[in-house]
């Protein structure tokens, strides 16, 4: 086990996996920018770690992955200081585009831009007391974290416009027949259950799993010939690795693969 150096963000590896978890409790693991930047440096460390082949993201406490962006730090925001927020950088693209992926185990609220950091993730699963939404019109805002383009890439155009326009909260169970979560689970296994997941995900040939991960996040911006056309070419790449190699010599020796990332 081994402690990030900011109390804002813990940090624990177990084998490949690395835990992330939001470390604000008394705010209910609120988004202020400390707290981003905190995760986009692990989550980045984490790409250049060797040794961690996926990441579990989830909040300290029971009661609340994250329940969005602090409000204080709303208040001081400007037009300009939002336009500026467009970069490489920003915490849900790292997210999304993390080499190593992520799952979110949300083990309580998920509002606003917590919900959000969820969306941006490969995986999400659901403890039962979860709860999760987009409710930023009540303040006069709109989700301006990834929200609008990727919820409705994940369930459906109506779907969406009704959850964002409504401010609709759905429960864990609502979340997994929208397809948000792809499991609920009791509360006590969340974590146990996200990192057997992500154990999972470590295990197979890491090259892959990034392009394959790759590849379907790109198709979304892609016609279907375009996608099959990107699809060819990085299963190409695939073709030329040792990791492809050493995959199918051991499923015809019957053996384990022992994957080194190339």
């Amino acid at each position: 086990m081994s402690g990030a150096d900011s109390t804002i963000l813990l940090k624990e590896d177990r084998g490949a996996v690395r835990i992330l978890k939001l470390n604000r409790p008394e705010v209910r693991n609120a988004l202020n920018d400390e707290l981003r930047g905190e995760v986009t440096t692990q989550i980045r460390a984490a790409e250049d770690d060797p040794s961690v082949r996926a990441i579990v993201l989830t909040g300290e406490g029971s009661k609340a992955f994250c329940a969005g962006a602090d409000i204080n730090a709303l208040l001081l925001r400007t037009p300009q200081s939002m336009l500026g927020q467009l970069r490489a950088d920003r915490i849900d693209f790292v997210l999304e585009r993390s080499a190593k992926p992520v799952v979110a185990a949300i083990n309580g609220y998920a509002f606003g831009g917590g919900f959000e950091l969820a969306l941006a993730c490969a995986v999400r699963i659901a403890s039962e007391n979860a709860s999760v939404g987009l409710p930023e019109v009540n303040l006069g805002i709109f989700p301006s974290l990834g929200g609008t383009q990727r919820l409705p890439r994940l369930v459906g155009v109506g779907r969406a416009m009704e959850m964002i326009l409504s401010a609709r909260i759905l429960t864990a169970r609502e979340a997994l027949e929208f397809g948000i979560v792809s499991r609920v689970v009791p509360r006590e296994d969340l974590l146990d259950e996200s990192i057997a997941l992500a154990e999972m995900v470590a295990s197979k040939g890491p090259v892959a799993v990034r392009l394959a991960k790759d590849a379907i996040l790109a198709g979304f911006g892609m016609t279907l010939d375009e996608g099959l056309r990107y699809e060819n070419r990085l299963a190409a790449v695939v073709m030329g690795t040792r990791d492809k190699k050493e995959g199918l010599s051991a499923f015809l020796e019957k053996r384990k693969p022992v994957f080194i990332g190339e």
